[in-house]
């Protein structure tokens, strides 16, 4: 197969889009793909901690297969030989699994979670597992088995979680494309703080078989990448009923791909520094109005929305400790050793909670999911921040104090997200520029209920006009400075995973 005309050191540099396009064209071979990702990988990881468990000799050898495929003129998937990363909370068949927690860190699953089997069957290559917090708990991907990630524009800062290190392998260019998963905000927040994108969409759009509670709309499943595109590309391969989900329902992949074209001059739009009722930095309004300024011009309206939430905190403190009873409730009472901090903080939570808590806490979302839909027959997107702070050092657990302020808990300051979640509208991470300390901003964009297709098509367009302007493109991290490995990201690891012997099931498992 003909090589294409970049550098085979640069092809991971190049858009899952594009990458795609010349691999259907026969420009691009997808064992030269998969061989330039594992060098990057290889190259930039050691600085960033974002990669865990790799698979590395069967994804080379699928890629043989992917060449193949295209050499004999098969039917191509839409995502053929493309190198796929999935976050180590998600299952896959024969790749260590370890949701970051010392009791599973010699987990090998059996099958695919539905949304992976998905994926693979669109011929994306399962590569490599990203990091996350222990359990997914929190927005700091630190944990007991592989250690912490580093956001790639300051490694001794935090890249977010829970999808932090699907994040920061987009950001450092390791691999075009990562799946993620959002309960209070884990795909937003870590797409904002590593300068990508992620999206939270609308729940039933993409099915969870592993989700305890299947009738709970807060947690979904979700695609992160690069660009806009990128991101949509992955989102409508991921879309579609399956049995074991019982929100799941059947969609047409090419409502999400490819994107319509919209018109910004058309669009009305509301803005909230912190709906009127998050804890936000000054520093971060500064630079939500500025952006808010310089989008203004270009849509229909442009102006302040109250969605007057009530005491949302309150309502997501309830139904996330019911979620965590749901998964962690016997672990808790057998094994509490073997659970983290912050998911031992949501179990606390759930102990003073009662049944009267609980309807009080549905009936306080189903009035928060009115509102919105009240202010969008108003307005066609919602703007906030995603973060109310700047990366802060990833040693910190948690961000404890923001504007003077105590957090109350763990998760308190991701309040920007979470009341998004209890909507359950689609929600996007925009890279926007920089904030005030040179680190990525995120633009958070809220679309209508089921408007997906819409809100995607939305933040193309402003990312295309973002792109011509130096202070609101997305920023690239100073690759040079990821060339030294930073060995601290590991030094929280207590128990080494295990990656040999019947642990491993003989399939190539290393560590990076």
């Amino acid at each position: 197969m003909p090589n294409a005309a970049t550098p085979p050191s640069a092809l991971p540099e190049l858009s899952a889009v594009e990458l795609r396009r010349l691999i259907g064209t026969r420009q691009l071979s997808p064992v030269e793909l998969m061989d330039a990702c594992i060098a990057r990988t290889e190259a930039v990881n050691p600085a960033i901690n974002a990669i865990c468990a790799t698979d590395f000799d069967r994804a080379r050898a699928s890629a043989r297969q992917a060449e193949q495929a295209v050499m004999a003129g098969a039917s191509l998937g839409p995502l053929h030989g493309l190198p796929l990363g999935v976050k180590d909370l998600q299952d896959t068949a024969g790749l260590l699994t370890t949701y970051g927690n010392v009791a599973l860190r010699g987990n090998v699953p059996a099958v695919d979670n539905v949304l992976i089997a998905r994926l693979r069957a669109a011929g994306a290559i399962v590569t490599a597992k990203t990091n996350v917090p222990d359990m997914g708990a929190g927005a700091n991907s630190r944990n007991p088995v592989w250690g912490a990630t580093g956001n790639p524009f300051n490694p001794t800062l935090n890249a977010g979680g829970s999808s932090g290190g699907s994040a920061a392998a987009l950001a450092a260019d390791l691999l075009p494309l990562c799946t993620g998963s959002d309960t209070g905000g884990s795909l937003r927040i870590p797409a904002a703080l590593c300068g990508v994108v992620g999206l939270r969409p609308s729940p039933g759009l993409v099915a969870n078989d592993a989700r305890p509670l299947g009738w709970s709309v807060i947690s979904v499943l979700g695609p992160m990448g690069r660009s806009v595109a990128d991101t949509a590309l992955l989102f409508a391969a991921s879309v579609g009923a399956d049995p074991r989900d019982p929100l799941s329902y059947p969609v047409q992949a090419s409502s999400f791909w490819p994107l319509r074209e919209v018109d910004l001059s058309t669009l009305r739009v509301g803005t909230t520094e912190d709906f009127g009722m998050c804890i936000v930095d000054p520093e971060i309004r500064r630079v939500f109005r500025a952006r808010v300024e310089a989008i203004r011009p270009l849509v229909a309206r442009c102006e302040p929305v109250d969605l007057q939430l009530g005491d949302a905190d309150r309502a997501f403190d309830t139904l996330r400790a019911e979620s965590f009873v749901a998964a962690f409730a016997d672990t808790f009472r057998n094994a509490p050793e073997t659970l983290g901090p912050n998911v031992r903080a949501n179990m606390e939570i759930a102990a003073a909670i009662t049944l009267a808590d609980r309807a009080w806490a549905h009936l306080e979302q189903t009035r928060i999911s009115r509102r919105f839909a009240k202010a969008f027959e108003q307005y066609d997107l919602i703007l906030a921040p995603v973060t109310p702070v700047s990366p802060f050092p990833w040693t910190e657990l948690f961000a404890a104090r923001i504007d003077d302020q105590a957090m109350r808990n763990y998760y308190h300051w991701l309040g920007l997200t979470y009341v998004v979640t209890l909507a359950t509208n689609p929600a996007l991470s925009l890279p926007c520029g920089t904030d005030e300390h040179g680190m990525p901003f995120g633009l958070q964009m809220v679309g209508r209920l089921h408007g997906d297709a819409q809100l995607l098509s939305a933040a193309q367009a402003l990312e295309q006009v973002f792109a011509g302007s130096p202070e609101l493109a997305r920023p690239r991290p100073d690759m040079a400075a990821l060339q030294t490995a930073r060995p601290e990201l590991k030094s929280i690891v207590t128990h080494p995973p295990l990656l040999d012997g019947a642990a491993a099931q003989g399939v190539g498992l290393t560590a990076v």
